[in-house]
């Protein structure tokens, strides 16, 4: 990946194109948040190099000077979308005190992960918009990030199970992508203006630990 690179960047070097090198150490970052913001604006296929470089102020070509290709960018804002998510609902449950018990433990992962999902960094949004149409290679290479982040919801079940909350047989993982699909759907219809997250995680909390059918009326689980 690192002789694509010099490879990329010598012929952009041959077209003229180097007069961007000259610019901050802190491209390789702006470079990354343009790329997330796009991903989340336009999807991974509609997001070229080029525009990728119009919102950073660069020329195209200088982009092979910090990344050797749209995949290795989308790879990292993948990785970094999976981190900040992570990072904030476990730095949540770490905050809870002991005494709270796992039903609370739940509602404040809901409600942590739909704040970051939608209000704290494109990153975030931007993996869940992409996940399905980035090549194979760049869905892998975000694999291991993926599956610590679900680690984290599968011990909150495991929890939510050891202490009763849940019903013995409920299946865990489907459980589990329930709840995550329900949040990070929320994308496609969330609207700022009509409820906060907070408000909507309250509701689905409330969908997941207590059901919308009224209990005892026909065909209702009893």
């Amino acid at each position: 990946m690192a002789t694509d690179r010099a490879a990329k960047r010598a012929a952009n070097e041959e077209a003229g194109g180097s007069s961007d090198r000259g610019r901050p150490d802190n491209a390789h970052a702006l470079i990354l948040a343009a790329a997330a913001r796009l991903f989340r604006e336009r999807g991974y296929a509609e997001t070229s190099l080029r525009d990728i470089a119009a919102v950073v102020g660069i020329k195209a070509g200088s982009i092979y000077y910090h990344f050797a290709s749209k995949e290795e960018i989308a790879t990292e804002v993948m990785n970094e979308g999976i981190r900040v998510v992570s990072d904030a609902v476990t730095g949540a449950l770490t905050a809870l005190p002991r005494s709270v018990k796992p039903p609370d433990r739940l509602r404040c992962a809901i409600d942590t992960h739909l704040s970051a999902l939608l209000e704290a960094s494109d990153f975030t949004s931007a993996h869940i918009r992409i996940y399905g149409y980035v090549p194979a290679e760049v869905r892998k290479a975000a694999a291991k990030a993926r599956a610590g982040y679900d680690g984290v919801w599968k011990s909150l079940l495991d929890e939510l199970a050891s202490s009763g909350h849940i019903r013995p047989e409920t299946d865990h993982t489907l459980l589990r992508l329930a709840i995550l699909g329900t949040l990070n759907w929320s994308l496609e219809w969330y609207d700022a203006e009509a409820r906060s997250p907070r408000e909507i995680a309250a509701v689905f909390f409330d969908i997941f630990a207590r059901g919308a059918l009224v209990p005892g009326r026909p065909g209702a689980h009893r």
